[in-house]
């Protein structure tokens, strides 16, 4: 048997002849230059609808991006068969550098992240003000992926002819969100999307919120040529609505020059990819008070310069229940 040192002659070394005559394999990617512009509108089973010169494209990934995968709102180039005729594919050959990330996982014990709308400018927090019954913590929690990710929020209240909107929003009045209040009948009438439209002009703007909430009613009044179907019941037992949204999809607001992204019903908002220390970054009213904590305060010990701050008037102390429950719950995921 042969044996070669470290310092061999090419000329010695044999090589097998190609029978296929299949180019060599090379670690260099093609650039793409010519690839053309385009938005990711919705993701189904692998293949991606992108919008591509106002054209509805369908593309797959190419396999030399390897597990990196496209959402929704995630600008991307494309090559190949770009017209949109029926039975065509095309190929998303680069993704493009994000300039926001609404995250989440299943749950806080879930360690996989999953994207659930890239490039939003706008986190829209449905939540009802009965029927279900509205759920702050889940409220906050929605605050602080959108914080985290960059995005502004805006509160919207649906359904407040069966119950007031005042104490929910008395709740976050110090962090001056932007909020609308609609009614089931306004919504009908057409004056509920009128005004929501109006915080909707120019940007992205991702729609999220418990099941049953009015959440896809909304959108499909916003984006009324929308097919979606409208609306799902609510459980009168356990008080929970039935998904009517399956999947996330992006949806042009007409006029106004913006983005609609309607994304499925959530039961919950994990927050397992978000460092604790960053947490605090969602609540402004509080953030303040943390100048007189000790190093490295977990703001949820007995030192912890937060609670005079709430003594003295300057916040409300059900926020910082809020921030030490979500605190509380992250600290339990990292102790498992």
């Amino acid at each position: 048997m042969r044996r070669y040192g470290k310092h061999t002659d090419e000329d010695d070394i044999r090589t097998r002849p190609n029978r296929k005559g299949n180019r060599p394999r090379t670690n260099i990617r093609p650039k793409h230059e010519d690839a053309a512009e385009g938005m990711v509108l919705t993701v189904d089973r692998g293949r991606l609808t992108c919008l591509v010169e106002g054209r509805t494209v369908l593309a797959m990934k190419a396999r030399e991006l390897g597990r990196k995968a496209a959402v929704v709102g995630d600008r991307v180039a494309l090559v190949g068969d770009l017209s949109g005729r029926k039975d065509t594919l095309a190929r998303i050959v680069r993704i493009e550098a994000r300039t926001s990330m609404l995250r989440r996982t299943a749950d806080d014990d879930d360690p996989y992240e999953r994207v659930v709308v890239a490039n939003a400018d706008q986190l829209a927090i449905v939540t009802a003000l009965a029927d279900p019954e509205p759920r702050p913590r889940l409220i906050d929690r929605c605050l602080v992926a959108a914080y985290d990710g960059g995005l502004d929020p805006l509160l919207v209240l649906t359904k407040s002819d069966l119950a007031p909107p005042d104490k929910l929003l008395e709740l976050y009045g110090d962090l001056d969100i932007p909020y609308v209040v609609t009614s089931r009948r306004e919504l009908e009438e057409g004056a509920a999307a009128d005004r929501v439209r109006e915080h909707l002009a120019d940007k992205v703007t991702a729609f999220v919120g418990h099941s049953g909430v009015g959440k896809t009613t909304l959108v499909n009044a916003l984006v009324p040529e929308d097919r979606r179907r409208l609306t799902g019941h609510v459980n009168a037992v356990t008080g929970r609505g039935r998904h009517t949204t399956t999947s996330a999809l992006a949806l042009p607001l007409g006029d106004a020059d913006g983005w609609v992204v309607d994304t499925p019903g959530v039961r919950s908002f994990g927050l397992a990819h978000i460092d604790p220390s960053r947490v605090i970054h969602a609540f402004p009213d509080l953030e303040p008070g943390t100048e007189g904590c000790p190093r490295a305060c977990s703001h949820d010990e007995p030192d912890c310069a937060l609670d005079e701050w709430v003594t003295e008037g300057h916040a409300d102390p059900a926020r910082l229940y809020s921030l030490r429950r979500l605190l509380a719950t992250r600290e339990r995921r990292d102790g498992d």
